[in-house]
């Protein structure tokens, strides 16, 4: 048993890579996620489950038809099962996501140019 903790910077510090998202750590089926973002993403939704959203850095946009939220950072936003979203980033945002281990980052839109690859350790 490790008993360190996770330092986010440290891991964020470990990742080049814009809309990449990769776990440092799960509880029961659900995966922490660090991951830096910039720019616009796709609209997607996920139908079985919620998404979370922490900022650590930077502010977040999420979109939805029918309004939007803003998130800075030591915030948080939980994005509702079935509730079609797109993030966007002005300029480069580190958060945490939290989700359940297999969940594709792109939704119900597929495989794209966004789409990450799952279970990436860092």
């Amino acid at each position: 048993m490790n008993y360190s903790p996770i330092s986010f910077a440290e891991k964020l510090s470990l990742v080049t890579e814009q809309w990449q998202p990769r776990v440092v750590a799960e509880m029961n089926d659900y995966q922490f996620k660090v991951v830096r973002i910039e720019g616009d993403f796709v609209w997607h939704r996920h139908a079985d489950t919620d998404e979370t959203f922490i900022v650590l850095e930077g502010v977040l946009r999420i979109d939805f038809r029918d309004g939007e939220v803003t998130v800075g950072p030591g915030e948080m936003f939980v994005v509702p099962k079935g509730k079609e979203h797109k993030p966007f980033a002005a300029s480069e945002v580190m958060m945490l996501l939290i989700e359940p281990r297999g969940v594709h980052n792109t939704g119900d839109q597929g495989t794209s140019e966004r789409t990450a690859q799952n279970d990436l350790w860092i």
